[in-house]
């Protein structure tokens, strides 16, 4: 069964992206697709039906994937315009970290006293280690609806704390919260 629905997608990707249409263009820009990419950022319903009847589009949207997965080198390698994970199911319980889904940051969680705490971590291999800790933009961590769990500047150590301010313990939240976390650069002031 996983061969036959392999085949059914390298034939539907062949057919998107082997399409050549007169007139058409780059409907999306690269940013918007290495988000989708990254699950930083849904694409919209029209995002979607634009990339659908664009093959140049989703051509570029190939490459954009293909290097990703290879890991490829770039001049820009340490740009970075953000990072998404998502919980899983065995995170159900007690949950004390998460993972981006690229391996960048980790999201670790302690209850204490005064309530819950989330520490933000960078972790030293990120190719953009270097130019975050340098530059030091403010950061924030949104959960799946959004809403901002955690905003600060990343301390020498690659970090950055705060106390929980969500009703629910992370767990519970992320669960009604689309299951989805986000970690982004703020745009500047």
């Amino acid at each position: 069964m996983k061969r036959t629905d392999e085949l059914d997608r390298k034939l539907q990707e062949r057919l998107i992206t082997g399409r050549r249409m007169e007139g058409d263009r780059l409907v999306l820009p690269d940013a918007v697709l290495r988000a989708a990419l990254e699950g930083t950022r849904a694409l919209t319903e029209n995002e979607r039906a634009a990339l659908q009847a664009s093959p140049l589009t989703a051509r570029r949207l190939r490459e954009l994937a293909i290097a990703r997965r290879a890991g490829s080198k770039a001049v820009n390698d340490d740009a970075w315009f953000g990072s998404g994970g998502m919980l899983r199911a065995a995170d159900a319980g007690v949950l004390t970290r998460l993972a981006t889904d690229d391996g960048h940051w980790i999201l670790h969680f302690s209850q204490e006293e005064d309530g819950w705490h989330i520490c933000l971590q960078l972790l030293a291999r990120a190719p953009f280690t270097a130019r975050l800790l340098r530059e030091r933009p403010v950061l924030s961590v949104t959960d799946g609806a959004g809403a901002v769990l955690l905003r600060g500047r990343l301390d020498a150590d690659g970090e950055c704390e705060g106390l929980w301010t969500a009703p629910q313990p992370p767990a519970q939240h992320f669960q009604q919260h689309g299951a989805r976390f986000a970690v982004r650069p703020e745009p500047l002031a």
